[in-house]
């Protein structure tokens, strides 16, 4: 990609020297998101949908004009895009307000590569309902495969959680066929895209998900807001998450009625500058070619893979991962011990269980360490890892003599 993209973040104008690897935790911020932020906070500040004069007007319009450009970007109708305080809000919401179709016995799919958020959701509603989870069998690689989702797939099956990325293993999920399959069981299909949609482009009506959810922080955008899709015709079944100002059409003493959707699953004053500055985010990817962008990441993670193959010790979980994403350990060096020679190095990886315990549990480890790559990464991040990694590595090994 050209050295000009990364002239784009601010974050590197005073961290000249970081190479910055975990962006599958939090990407950095475009300057053009930042600056929309302040603008709205300094010369506007009102709030969206209520005033009647110019200024909420103005708030408002450009509000509506983030929801058109998600709409735009993930192919689907203005009424299925609500706004949420990112993919951990929008799956709880949604997993609480599904709930009460779930009965005793009823099955939820899920599998082992899942994030907590996406996960723990179901668990608790398992837990309160008498329901069961049914976990689809990962293959020797951690995948998910068609064959192994049929073998779990039943007339029980009321919901499957899945991801389209594992956060852990980079591996991509062929929803689209589980969700075909799915269907012919009359099951929800409800997609966690939040590592996803940095790294592939998302079509819903083609992938014919129920439902999906992703987060702005991971693609470039501001933090504490998201997204949640939703087929028109599910929403308009559904009740609202949350009950509050915005979102009733009207309130009599024991009856009240509520907005067409999106909005009667927006209660209340919402993040109305992260909104805002959110659509900055789609105007960049449209003005980039994002296939472009993607090869760009897998190449430098394929760059890095070569080369820490030759580091004694290593030890690879995702090889052949679809994400720009490398999970691994040194062996006998616990990973934040790794992280804090890298740190001192200004490079900087993830070390942990990533939110995810169930996938370290299949990889038989406590916690892993995990570089993800993004379009503002260099080559000579890569190098500088690699060179890091080594002086760990020969550090920690001096300790064994």
């Amino acid at each position: 990609m050209n050295l000009k993209i990364k002239e784009k973040f601010p974050f590197f104008k005073e961290n000249k020297d970081v190479s910055y690897l975990d962006s599958a935790a939090s990407s950095l911020k475009l300057q053009t998101v930042i600056d929309s932020l302040n603008d709205y906070y300094v010369n506007n500040g009102t709030n969206v949908h209520r005033g009647a004069y110019k200024l909420s007007y103005l708030a408002t319009e450009a509000f509506e004009e983030t929801r058109e450009l998600v709409s735009k970007y993930i192919n689907s109708s203005l009424s299925e895009v609500i706004f949420t305080k990112g993919t951990t809000d929008g799956l709880n919401k949604l997993a609480n307000s599904l709930a009460n179709m779930i009965n005793e016995g009823d099955e939820i799919i899920t599998s082992e590569l899942e994030h907590h958020s996406s996960i723990l959701p179901w668990m608790n509603i398992c837990e309160i309902k008498k329901a069961k989870l049914v976990y689809i069998p990962l293959d020797e690689e951690g995948r998910i495969t068609i064959d192994n989702f049929n073998k779990v797939l039943s007339d029980k099956t009321k919901v499957v959680a899945i991801n389209q990325m594992s956060n852990v293993l980079g591996h991509l999920v062929d929803v689209k066929s589980i969700a075909k399959l799915a269907h012919e069981k009359g099951a929800i299909v409800i997609v966690d895209a939040a590592q996803s949609v940095a790294h592939t482009k998302i079509d819903v009506k083609d992938l014919d998900v129920d439902f999906l959810a992703f987060s702005a922080h991971k693609i470039f955008g501001p933090n504490g807001v998201g997204v949640l899709y939703g087929k028109k015709k599910l929403l308009e079944e559904i009740r609202p998450f949350e009950f509050g100002g915005e979102m009733a059409n009207s309130v009599n003493i024991d009856y009240m009625d509520f907005k067409d959707i999106p909005y009667k699953f927006e209660a209340g004053t919402p993040v109305i500058a992260e909104v805002i500055a959110f659509k900055e985010v789609f105007k960049f990817l449209n003005e980039i070619d994002t296939d472009k962008m993607f090869k760009h990441e897998i190449k430098l993670k394929d760059y890095a893979l070569e080369q820490m193959k030759n580091i004694k010790g290593i030890k690879i979980y995702n090889l052949n991962s679809d994400s720009p994403l490398i999970t691994f350990n040194i062996a006998n060096i616990h990973p934040h011990d790794i992280v804090s020679i890298l740190d001192s190095k200004n490079v900087y990886v993830r070390a942990g269980k990533h939110c995810n315990d169930l996938t370290h549990r299949f990889l038989k480890v406590n916690a892993t360490l995990r570089a993800s790559f993004s379009v503002y990464n260099t080559k000579e991040d890569v190098d500088k890892f690699i060179s890091a990694l080594n002086e760990a590595s020969n550090f920690f090994e001096g300790f064994g003599d």
